[in-house]
């Protein structure tokens, strides 16, 4: 029988074991794409993607599990839920911001770098105008299009 999962690198100080998926071709490419980890984007483009994703993914579990699920306005009740939930994140991401970054007045090299007070702002920014435009159209989709509250 083969041994397929081992030390990453062949370094078992590493604490990071390298098995067929994690060190795959695959893996790596989708990881890369992802906005979080793409290069060339702001950390504004950064963080519009990434909440142009959670926004419109957020308002789904609201409406059809929610408390308010078999009334009249249970995309409404959504919709609200999931800007709220938006806020809380986005001051979980202010929290953070300030606890790691502090008030510091750095420049650094790399613009495209979230390791600074000025980036995670911009990337909080963008997190919170990308969600809640997309839980915007998710809930126009939703309210204008009759086949998707059928669903």
């Amino acid at each position: 029988m083969a041994n397929f999962i081992k030390p990453y690198n062949d370094d078992p100080f590493v604490g990071h074991l390298a098995t067929p998926i994690t060190s795959s071709a695959i893996t790596r490419a989708l990881l890369q794409n992802l906005p979080a980890y793409r290069f060339g984007l702001t950390p504004l483009l950064r963080g519009l993607e990434i909440g142009l994703a959670h926004g419109y993914f957020l308002i789904g579990p609201f409406v059809m599990l929610g408390p308010l699920r078999n009334s009249e306005v249970a995309l409404l009740s959504g919709f609200l839920s999931t800007i709220g939930l938006i806020v809380i994140l986005t001051l979980g991401l202010t929290i953070y911001g300030v606890a790691a970054f502090g008030q510091e007045k750095s420049t650094t090299a790399n613009p495209n770098d979230l390791q600074t007070k000025k980036a995670w702002d911009e990337f909080r920014g963008g997190f919170f105008v990308g969600a809640c435009g997309s839980a915007g159209f998710a809930f126009i989709c939703l309210s204008s299009i009759p086949t998707f509250t059928t669903i």
